[in-house]
């Protein structure tokens, strides 16, 4: 059985034409023709249900043309690549308008299928690992008696240690757990936290204010947290270089 690398629904309301155009494209071992359909409606319904990389659309057809097509294809969550396949040339420059990838004229031509091809996988190949670059969102676990609660560590303000529990501390939370602060320190130092004292650990993001207070200790303002920390004066030099520029 043939390995597919892109799926392909056809449109076109001459059957002839979806045979002829389902015949060069599916001779190439990149394409699965996954779905064919006879109108712009059948067009939209199909691209919900199967979830094409491609759809080759015909232009003019009964009720809603392929123009119309593309926009509604275009307005969809995650829209397939679309190439125009018609008989018709004086619609290219308004096909392009509307995201067409290429414009293929009738009567198909071998050679011109295979360019197309190509072209949809470089830019299917280059869309892919666009999407793997990109870096999935990480959450902080909390786990406590109640089970285990995932946050966005940049909404946490800061953490501190209270006698046998660890405490974490946003503007519209707070919760607590048995897990040592030193293993949400480990966790968190990607993520602009910093240790100003031996039981407390802020997000540098919500430091407001540094008062002095005495023996070379601060005082530390945070937003979104009206009281304020204690910081040590092991810590405030290294604190200050974290801050200023």
């Amino acid at each position: 059985m043939k390995k597919h690398q892109i799926t392909a629904l056809i449109i076109d309301d001459e059957r002839y034409s979806r045979d002829e155009l389902r015949h060069l494209i599916e001779d190439d071992h990149s394409i699965d023709v996954v779905g064919e359909g006879d109108s712009g409606e059948a067009a939209i319904v199909k691209a919900i249900q199967l979830k094409p990389d491609v759809i080759f659309l015909d232009v003019e057809m009964p009720q809603m043309n392929g123009i119309d097509t593309a926009k509604a294809i275009n307005s969809l969550k995650d829209p397939p690549l679309i190439v125009f396949a018609t008989a018709y040339p004086e619609f290219a420059v308004e096909a392009f308008r509307y995201g067409a990838i290429d414009y293929l004229l009738k009567p198909f031509e071998e050679e011109r299928i295979k360019e197309t091809i190509t072209r949809l996988e470089d830019r299917l190949t280059k869309a892919n690992h666009e999407k793997d670059a990109t870096p999935s969102p990480k959450k902080l676990a909390i786990e406590s008696e109640d089970g285990i609660v995932y946050i966005d560590p940049n909404e946490i303000i800061f953490a501190y240690r209270d006698d046998r529990m660890t405490k974490i501390v946003g503007k519209v939370f707070e919760y607590e757990t048995k897990t040592p602060l030193k293993d949400f320190e480990v966790r968190l130092k990607d993520y602009r936290f910093f240790r100003i004292h031996k039981s407390y650990l802020v997000n540098l993001r919500d430091v407001k204010k540094l008062v002095p207070w005495f023996n070379g200790a601060y005082q530390l303002e945070l937003h979104g947290h009206k009281e304020t920390l204690s910081v040590s004066r092991n810590y405030v030099k290294a604190l200050r270089t974290k801050l200023e520029i």
